[in-house]
């Protein structure tokens, strides 16, 4: 027997069933590809802004490299809590209703394993975010995923999450505004699902890590709406406003009882997050370092407006995207799957961007292409989009 046959016996069955991530796929083909474009994953272009930086330096330098409390330190906690009142209008308990993690993948990751027993299912939105069928599958229940559509602005519908309840139903996963569509959910559709889940006695898994970006419209926290505060998970982090991806710091915010589960999990796996990354988040949520945010976020939105502008010339249905830093046009009119159009984009034309199909069955014939990314670059990578298009179109 062949060494990777002996060690293949060895492999959990649940590890052997995860697929690779297909967004790191491109990723890594892009990596050694010169002169090529990315607008494959999902990260900001912008260096964490300086304040944040220096924090980290100093604590660095101030000798601050040791753990912390597994919750997280009490002044992010407690600037954390300030934070959700300031923008949201909703307090969470410093030292008893936030979890600091590392990154918000973490807090995901815990959010399931603290609350899903085997075969509880879980509803999601199709398309959804890479992680979230495997992490709730990991923790041994079952992704339900609920189809959401073009023409309804990919928000998921009520009426569709009341099909797919059973006896088993123990969670709603929401992503909202969306990775990958762009979606923001609008207050009375969001009304209607936590009406249902009051009614059938559900938990919201609310994964806001996109609060902040949004153009021209409201996020509305989960947490805030009648009745959701005690049933509700809220996840937020500091990667995508902040632009603080590698530091890896998230959060997440919920009654007592969520919190200790979830804390259970954190001091056996990640312990905590690291001390300098946690002191640099602090000086993140300092209202002096909010302007640092808005610019970021107005240079995302002139991005934006001439990514989908750029995809509609080009004859390609594009939704235009309220949040988040994703567009998620169609490719269906050129005939090809979405795998065949990355693929095929990506070796003529060295353009990278990720087939929706990695996001559901129901991303099918789109494309995720993210605009945290220089406007020079989306220009160019349009006009080679244009030459793949032409050359290709069926």
């Amino acid at each position: 027997m062949k060494q990777t046959e002996i060690h293949r016996n060895y492999i959990s069955r649940k590890a052997r069933e995860i697929s690779p991530s297909g967004i790191r796929k491109y990723f890594d083909l892009l990596s050694s590809m010169e002169g090529a474009i990315s607008l494959g994953v999902g990260e900001p272009d912008f260096v964490t802004p300086w304040p944040m930086r220096e924090a980290g330096i100093f604590a660095i330098e101030k000798g601050f490299t040791m753990y912390t409390s597994n919750r997280g330190m009490i002044e992010l906690r407690e600037a954390l809590s300030k934070y959700h009142k300031d923008f949201y209008g909703i307090e969470y308990d410093p030292h008893l209703e936030i979890l600091v993690t590392t990154g918000c993948s973490e807090a995901l990751d815990l959010a399931c394993r603290a609350t899903i027993d085997p075969g509880d299912e879980v509803i999601m939105t199709d398309p959804h975010y890479v992680a979230y069928p495997v992490c709730v599958s990991l923790a041994g229940g079952v992704p339900v995923p609920v189809p959401t559509y073009e023409k309804n602005n990919f928000e998921i519908m009520p009426e569709d999450i009341k099909k797919k309840l059973t006896p088993k139903t123990k969670a709603i996963l929401l992503s909202y505004p969306s990775n990958p569509t762009g979606a923001v959910m609008p207050r009375d559709i969001l009304m209607q699902i936590a009406e249902l889940a009051v009614k059938h006695d559900l938990i919201v898994i609310s994964d806001e890590i996109y609060a902040r970006l949004v153009y021209g419209v409201e996020h509305i926290c989960m947490a805030t709406l009648p009745s959701m505060r005690e049933r509700t998970i809220l996840i937020g982090g500091f990667s995508k406003t902040f632009a603080m991806t590698g530091w890896r710091v998230g959060y997440t915010a919920a009654n007592p009882d969520f919190i200790e589960a979830m804390l259970k999990v954190h001091q056996y796996t990640m312990m905590c997050a690291p001390i300098m990354g946690q002191i640099a988040a602090i000086e993140a949520l300092k209202e002096s370092n909010n302007q640092e945010v808005e610019d970021m976020l107005a240079e995302y939105n002139r991005r934006r407006r001439v990514m989908v502008k750029g995809f509609r010339d080009l004859g390609l249905s594009c939704f235009e995207p309220k949040g988040a830093f994703y567009a998620f046009p169609s490719i269906k009119s050129t005939g090809m799957t979405s795998e065949e159009f990355a693929e095929g984009l990506l070796k003529e034309e060295k353009v990278a961007v990720v087939p929706g199909s990695v996001f559901g069955n129901a991303g099918e014939g789109y494309l995720r292409c993210c605009y945290a990314t220089s406007l020079p670059e989306i220009e160019e990578a349009l006009k080679r989009m244009g030459r793949f298009i032409s050359k290709h179109r069926k």
